[in-house]
C-alpha cells in the first residue's frame, strides 16, 4: 500500500417537511420543494436487493474499478460499503458516510467484523458531507438524497470531492418526495444549479429506481449566485 494510499485513509477516519423558500443564514437557497424524513429502517433487505442484482448492475454501470476511491454517503447499514470495498480491492478504498450517529456506529460494527481494511467509516453532517478536495471517482448517493434537508449547500460542498474526472452516482425511485423518491427532473435541476450534468441514465429492473451519473460541467457557483428549483 503506498504512503498516499495510507493518507487518504487517515484523513477519511478523521475528517419531513415542505421546503422554505428563505435563504439559510449561510446564503445558501433552501429547497423549495418537500424533503423526505429519513427512515431508520433498511430500504429494503439485502437478499431482496442481491436478488434484482441491484448492486452489481450499478456498479457496473458506474464502472467501478480495482484502485478506485469512492464514497457512499448516507450508507445506513452498508449494504453499498459491503460490497464496494472487494470491488475497489486492496489498492482502493471506500469511505463510508452516514449523518445519524447509532447508523454509523452499526456501520464500523460490521465494518470490523467483516475485516474491510480499506473501508473508513466516519459521521456525516446534513449540508456537508466533508470530503477531502480532489479526492474521489466516485460518490454514491443511493436512496436518500430525497431525504437531505439542504440539497444546493450539500451538492456544493460534494462536488469539491470529486477527482477531475469523477462521477456522483444517485439510485433513487422516480415517484414523488414525500413517498420516498426523487422525480428525475427535480434531481437533473438541481444538480444544474451546481453546475453538475447528468451523462448516462438506466433504469433498475424490476423496481421503480433509476441510475443517474452526474459529471462536472461548469464551475461551482458563488452561493448567493444558485438558483433554487421549483
Amino acid at each position: 500500500m503506498s504512503n498516499r494510499a495510507f493518507a487518504l485513509l487517515a484523513l477519511l477516519a478523521l475528517s419531513g417537511c415542505r421546503g422554505d423558500p428563505r435563504e439559510a443564514n449561510d446564503g445558501f437557497p433552501l429547497p423549495r420543494r418537500d424533503v423526505a424524513p429519513i427512515l431508520t429502517n433498511s430500504f429494503s433487505t439485502e437478499d431482496a436487493r442481491d436478488r434484482l442484482g441491484e448492486a452489481e448492475l450499478v456498479m457496473e454501470l458506474a464502472g467501478v474499478s480495482e484502485g478506485m476511491v469512492v464514497a457512499d454517503i448516507g450508507a445506513g447499514k452498508g449494504y453499498y460499503t459491503i460490497r464496494l470495498a472487494p470491488a475497489v480491492g486492496e489498492s482502493g478504498r471506500v469511505l463510508a458516510q452516514d449523518i445519524v450517529p447509532e447508523t454509523r456506529d452499526a456501520l464500523a460494527q460490521r465494518v470490523r467484523r467483516e475485516n474491510l481494511d480499506n473501508v473508513a467509516v466516519r459521521l456525516g453532517a446534513a449540508d456537508n458531507p466533508g470530503l477531502p478536495s480532489n479526492s474521489f471517482d466516485r460518490v454514491f448517493l443511493v436512496h436518500m438524497y430525497h431525504e437531505v434537508t439542504e440539497p444546493y449547500e450539500f451538492l456544493w460542498n460534494l462536488r469539491d470531492g470529486l477527482k477531475e474526472d469523477g462521477l456522483v452516482i444517485v439510485v433513487d425511485s422516480d415517484r414523488p418526495i414525500k413517498r420516498h423518491g426523487m422525480p428525475p427532473q427535480q434531481l437533473d435541476c438541481e444538480f444544474a444549479a451546481l453546475g453538475m450534468a447528468r451523462v448516462q441514465t438506466a433504469d433498475i429492473e424490476g423496481t421503480d429506481a433509476y441510475f443517474a451519473a452526474f459529471e462536472i460541467a461548469r464551475p461551482r457557483p458563488e452561493p448567493r449566485d444558485i438558483i433554487p428549483c421549483s
